[in-house]
């Protein structure tokens, strides 16, 4: 439909123009420039002054007809004037229709602009077809009104393009055309659905605060750089496989309907910091040679990213994802940056490759979650990052970063090859952290390649850091904890560990110092203990001198820490377990200096010599040995007598005869004076040790000395058997 002729403006026009038609209501009358030799536009000369101007023009002439009102028959004259018979299609110099308003269809097919094309401001109220045309310079379509179809298909542009400010009212087509210096589109209107830059070349394009009601770009090339810079798609924007060679800008663009780049590739800069896509966005397959920037963006539609390969850096920092985000099998070779993006919607992340280090930091993912299973060659950072929703997380990375990280719902953690730091995570509900045993697979049946990390010593999964967690709700399967930091963990007592989740220990082997063997009975132990034990001017090697971030721990410390991990293991049924944490426990009191007094930590101290705290079978089964030996050579030695005392019985009988009264008596014990080591005195001995042990008497008789000895033995040798039995009792209960 054609639109209404705007009001004339009263100005007249800064050249000789015809002035044909001026009445009241518009002095001005045509603003068309007078042509050559004549004192009216080429459009209001007479049939024979026209026909004589034309037929003096030669193919490649210099044409002027600055606000010429021209119809078909007209354009069609002087085009065919224009005509180059080697070719059969009109061929143009230096061209101005500067202003000019074509009525009809201006058929400007297959020409040749030899030198600059001036359309500034130029009206066409029908078609306006450029197709196959060739701009040998410049070419200036600034303010151009395109009320009906505008078609530039196949056109080729040798020199800068511009389009600034034009406006195209009806489909436009550039589909197949050619632009080798800038395109320059900045403002443009493109007011219909149908907008095609198909398979369109450009060398540098600029449609910085253009406005397109519908745009296709599909396949396009852009050999320099390509300025989107605040536009508008008002409705769906098709880029599927275009190809960015240079910087491609879309900072502050708006995508009110459907955003396709699938399969698109952008050799360098992809910049679409701030823009907004109203609609679904899709990347599938899209291949990001450069940087990428999505800073600030806003998907309120569904964002898929999908098999999309990100070769240097892809920063998504404070976007937000109004609606599900999906970046299954996207492969990241360099970092990948997520800080303070906000997922509102669901947020998938699996089969995914980091190559380098992924930085969810301050994230913010309101609903359910699942990153994963994916491989991350550097480090997952999720410090400060929020889970509203439930989460499943299953990485093979090589370092898991969860400071300060908030999961306010069900969580599920499931890692390989990965250290983690939890340092004052909250978790409010039920948090597991497995090893798991095997590549994760995906849901094809295909395992997850794990090539990346083929470097690593094992695939373990490491704890590094639990302070300032509350571990109520936390379970550990299958976790290496030797060098995790547990100070300063509230409600560790309540802690679960389930499978086999390894400590610390002690170093082996004999060491010395100063000039005595010290060896250090094998138990578990923390990473705090062994970072104390390396501060001590006393100790040997052996203790982890690598443990970083342990603070100014001490016995003090360390001592509720040991308490609550074996409480732990007792409310598990673990009690051999529990045991070793009860032995640092005590480890831990005996060395306070601090929390308690001289004559406590002398009792601990023989506590821990005689039987390691009950701890230590061999120990006072040892001791035992040793104190029965003791007894024996004492008893051989001082406490059995020379020979065995006899009874006598010394009476006297009255001389009339009566009743006679004996008195019985035993001579004392005699201390020996030779052979006191014989068979049958170690035979006597050790019966009477024996009886001693088990708080019996042997009725044996002694010496003095013996005496003193049995009464030793009965009290120290039991006290010594009894530890010894309940060792073994605490290292084989359930």
């Amino acid at each position: 439909m054609t639109s209404p002729s705007p009001v004339p403006s009263p100005i007249p026009p800064g050249w000789p123009h015809c002035g044909h038609g001026a009445i009241p209501e518009d002095p001005v009358g045509c603003r068309g420039i007078h042509t050559p030799g004549y004192i009216a536009c080429l459009a209001h000369l007479a049939d024979a002054d026209r026909d004589v101007y034309l037929a003096s023009l030669t193919p490649g002439a210099y044409i002027d007809h600055r606000g010429t009102p021209f119809t078909d028959p007209l354009l069609d004259a002087l085009l065919y004037a224009l005509r180059d018979p080697a070719t059969g299609h009109p061929r143009l110099g230096m061209a101005n229709f500067q202003s000019a308003t074509f009525d009809g269809i201006a058929l400007f097919q297959s020409v040749t602009f030899e030198s600059e094309a001036w359309f500034m401001s130029a009206t066409f109220r029908g078609g306006a077809r450029f197709g196959q045309a060739t701009f040998h310079d410049k070419a200036h379509f600034e303010w151009v009104t395109f009320h009906g179809n505008a078609h530039f298909g196949w056109a080729t542009f040798h020199d800068e393009a511009h389009f600034g400010w034009a406006t195209f009212q009806s489909d436009t087509v550039f589909l197949g055309a050619t632009f080798h210096d800038k395109a320059r589109f900045g403002l443009a209107t493109f007011q219909s659905d149908d907008t095609s830059f198909r398979s369109t070349i450009f060398h540098d394009a600029v449609f910085t605060e253009a406005t397109f009601r519908g745009a296709e770009f599909g396949e396009a090339i852009f050999q320099g750089s390509a300025e989107f810079e605040l536009a508008i798609f008002q409705r769906g924007a098709w880029l599927e496989s275009a190809t960015f060679r240079g910087d491609a800008v879309f900072r502050g663009a708006t995508f009110q309907g459907k955003a396709e780049f699938g399969e698109a590739i952008f050799q360098r800069g992809a910049w679409l910091e701030s823009a907004t896509f109203q609609g679904d966005a899709g990347f599938r397959g899209a291949t990001f040679q450069g940087d990428a920037g999505f800073e600030s963006a806003t998907f309120q539609g569904v964002a898929r990213f999908g098999w999309a390969t990100f070769h240097r850096s892809a920063s998504f920092g404070s976007a937000t994802f109004e609606s599900n985000a999906r970046f299954e099998f996207v492969t990241f070779q360099s970092g990948a940056w997520f800080e303070a993006v906000t997922f509102q919607g669901d947020a998938g992340f699996r089969a995914v490759k980091f190559q380098d280090d992924a930085t969810f930091e301050q994230a913010d993912f309101e609903r359910s979650v699942t990153l994963g299973p994916l491989v991350c060659t550097g480090r997952v950072k999720l410090s400060g990052a929020l889970f509203g929703g439930p989460v499943t997380l299953s990485f093979a990375a090589r370092r898991l970063e969860c400071r300060r990280t908030r999961w306010s719902s069900t969580a599920e953690l499931r890692l390989r090859y990965a250290t983690v730091d939890f340092s004052h995570a909250v978790f409010e509900y039920p948090l597991t952290i497995a090893a798991e045993p095997t590549p994760f697979v995906l849901p094809g049946g295909q395992p997850v390649a794990e090539r990346t990390l083929a470097h690593a010593p094992d695939a373990r999964v490491r704890l590094a850091s639990l302070r300032g967690v509350d571990a109520a709700q936390l379970v550990l399967a299958d976790v290496d904890l030797s060098r995790c930091l547990f100070t300063g963990t509230v409600h560790l007592d309540q802690i679960r560990l389930e499978g086999s989740c390894s400590f610390a220990t002690v170093p082996p082997g004999t060491h010395w110092r100063c000039g005595r063997p010290i060896r250090f009975t094998q138990r578990h132990t923390l990473a705090e203990e062994h970072h104390w034990r390396v501060s001590q001017p006393t100790a040997v090697r052996g203790w982890d001198v690598t443990v970083f971030g342990a603070g100014h721990v001490g016995p003090k410390q360390l001592e509720p820490v040991y308490r609550a991990l074996r409480k732990a293991l007792e409310d598990g049924k673990n009690e051999p377990g529990a045991a070793d944490f009860y032995y640092g426990e005590m480890e831990m009191r005996r060395h306070d200096r601090t929390g308690s007094t001289r004559a406590e930590r002398g009792l601990l101290h023989g506590y821990w010599m005689l039987s390691g705290y009950s701890l230590r079978a061999s120990r006072a089964l040892g001791w035992l040995a040793a104190a029965m030996l003791v007894t024996i050579v004492l008893l051989m030695g001082l406490g059995l007598p020379q020979d065995s005392p006899k009874q006598e019985a010394t009476g006297t009988v009255p001389p009339g005869g009566g009743k006679v009264t004996f008195e019985i008596d035993k001579e004392d014990p005699r201390n020996p004076s030779a052979n006191r080591f014989s068979g049958e005195r170690f035979e006597k001995a050790l019966n009477t040790t024996l009886n001693s042990v088990v708080f019996r008497s042997s009725g044996q008789d002694l010496t003095t000395t013996g005496t003193y000895v049995e009464m030793t033995s009965r009290v120290l040798e039991p006290v010594l058997l009894g530890l010894a039995v309940l060792a073994v009792r605490n290292r084989v209960k359930r």
